[in-house]
């Protein structure tokens, strides 16, 4: 039995929490980059139109890093074009001029740019020191605003909360790197509990810190992993602070190829179902959402590990 069509989650809204969420979501890319076997092209291109149909407006489509880091993304020049017709936003990761020049080559006019909070992180993932990883950016977010106003540049952070070598992470520490993305000109940040060693009040306390430096709480999205089982409480202490964009992966899908620690994100089936019952809007069809990520699921060869897609799916765990 399907419980949305009984009216289920029942909806109870709860004081100070946005009317609207915007979920960013990076299954197409975030989610399949650690698929060992290689996920055909027209497949990726199938599950991002599906993604499209269920009323996601922000739909993360591939990373043009260089295949030898991220094999499973080679196929960016492939996959882009099957996609670019589509009616909502499709940002893209550019690690560099190079991925930023090839993205454009393609039409593409949301970019992201991936940084780390830690010195360790910054190391394993781009080889290169925190300061010299912004340097590295800045050409790039530069060059990406002077092609027009409707260019929007996103700056990842990873390792927000907690780095697998070096441990917690000073909030001062996530602010500085916060500050130096949005001056460089990120128009929105991403923040990432990389290994999801997050707890609601350390997340109260980075947004509380980031607004006291300056940096508006429009300009933020979350990206929580639920390695302890903790996104959706941490989720939840983001839009206490008035945090309206969660980055979620449908079906759970994704990790990090660069921290082993870090698992599965949080799912877009269970950030929906919390949302509805909250009565908070997100545009999204839960049931279309579902059998997007059950359909993916049977292409990987495994059951999604999404709460909510195994609970109205009947899939087996």
């Amino acid at each position: 039995m399907n419980t949305p069509e009984l009216g289920l989650p029942m909806a109870v809204p709860a004081d100070g929490l946005p009317a609207r969420v915007r979920i960013h979501e990076v299954g197409a890319r975030d989610g399949l980059q650690n698929e060992k076997a290689t996920v055909p092209t027209a497949v990726k291109a199938e599950f991002i139109r599906r993604l499209a149909g269920t009323g996601l407006t922000t739909i993360e489509a591939t990373s043009f890093v260089h295949p030898k880091w991220v094999p499973q993304l080679a196929d960016a020049e492939d996959l882009y074009p099957q996609v670019s017709d589509l009616p909502v936003s499709l940002p893209v990761l550019v690690p560099n001029e190079r991925g930023l020049d090839r993205a454009l080559a393609l039409g593409a006019r949301r970019v992201a740019v991936f940084a780390s909070a830690t010195e360790s992180f910054a190391k394993a993932n781009l080889n290169r020191t925190v300061d010299e990883s912004l340097a590295m950016f800045e050409p790039v977010v530069t060059r990406a605003k002077a092609q027009g106003d409707d260019v929007h540049v996103r700056g990842y952070l990873s390792m927000c909360f907690g780095d697998p070598w070096e441990g917690p992470v000073p909030v001062p520490q996530v602010v500085r790197v916060c500050r130096a993305l949005l001056d460089m000109g990120c128009d929105e940040l991403s923040l990432g509990d990389t290994i999801g060693v997050a707890t609601p009040g350390h997340v109260t306390a980075l947004l509380t810190a980031l607004a006291g430096a300056g940096v508006p709480v429009s300009a933020l999205g979350v990206h929580f992993h639920d390695t302890y089982g903790q996104a959706l409480a941490n989720t939840l202490a983001a839009l206490q602070q008035g945090v309206t964009t969660v980055d979620a992966s449908a079906g759970g899908l994704g990790g990090c190829p660069f921290a082993k620690s870090a698992t599965g994100n949080l799912a877009s089936e269970d950030l929906v179902w919390m949302l509805r019952g909250l009565g908070i809007d997100t545009g999204v069809d839960l049931g279309r959402l579902v059998a997007t990520s059950v359909w993916m699921a049977a292409h990987l060869g495994r059951p999604s590990p999404s709460r909510t897609v195994r609970a109205l799916s009947h899939q087996e765990s």
